[in-house]
Parts: structure tokens; sequence; C-alpha cells
């Protein structure tokens, strides 16, 4: 998996690629999020446009990056699912879980600033 952080109008976007598994995809992204979390950056988008796969610890690290980000304060949201992905979620149900957006200005739009 690769991941790129770039700052938009204070939220912190994650541009990930390449498949979430176990192993090094899911260490990657958990390291990630604490990394953003310790330097203060609350405000957290996910966007996987270029995530082609993602097995079962890769869901769990989402959901484990959801919760960290939550208890911590801040908002985590998803941003272009691909469609084997948006049917992943769809079918763990984890969709009503997750705040998805297919458009990245008004997913920033969207956040809560303090």
């Amino acid at each position: 998996m690769k991941l790129n952080t770039r700052q938009v109008d204070g939220v912190t976007i994650l541009d990930l690629s390449g498949r979430i598994t176990l192993g090094e995809g899911s260490v990657q992204l958990r390291d990630a999020i604490r990394d953003l979390l310790a330097k203060g950056s609350k405000l957290i988008l996910l966007n996987l446009a270029d995530v082609n796969y993602i097995d079962s610890s890769g869901i769990g690290e989402l959901v484990s990056a959801y919760t960290t980000v939550r208890n911590q304060g801040g908002e985590l949201k998803l941003l272009n699912l691909t469609k084997k992905v948006h049917d992943l979620l769809q079918i763990t149900k984890l969709y009503t879980v997750f705040d998805v957006k297919d458009d990245e200005a008004s997913a920033i739009a969207s956040y809560t600033r303090a």
C-alpha cells in the first residue's frame, strides 16, 4: 500500500493506493493515523480512490482508525470508494457507520471545525 499525506483547509487527506491487507497495509494505516493524532491532526479524510482490495484485516483497521479518531474528539471520513470497496462496506453494513463522500471539496466542507 502507498500512502501520501496532504493538508487542505485544516483537513488531513491520506491518499491511499494499492491493497489494505493483513500485515504491511493495515500496519501502515494504523501508524499513519496514530502519527496524525499525535501531531494534533484530528480531521482526517481517507481517499480510497486507488485502493483496489481490502481484506478483513483492512476493514478492521478502518473501523479501528474510525474509533480511535472519534475517541480523541476527531472526525474520520472516507472519500472516493471504488465499487469493490463500496460493495464490501455495504455487505458488512459498515456503510452506515462511516461518513462516505464522493467529492473532495464537499467532503472537506462537511467537517465540523471547532
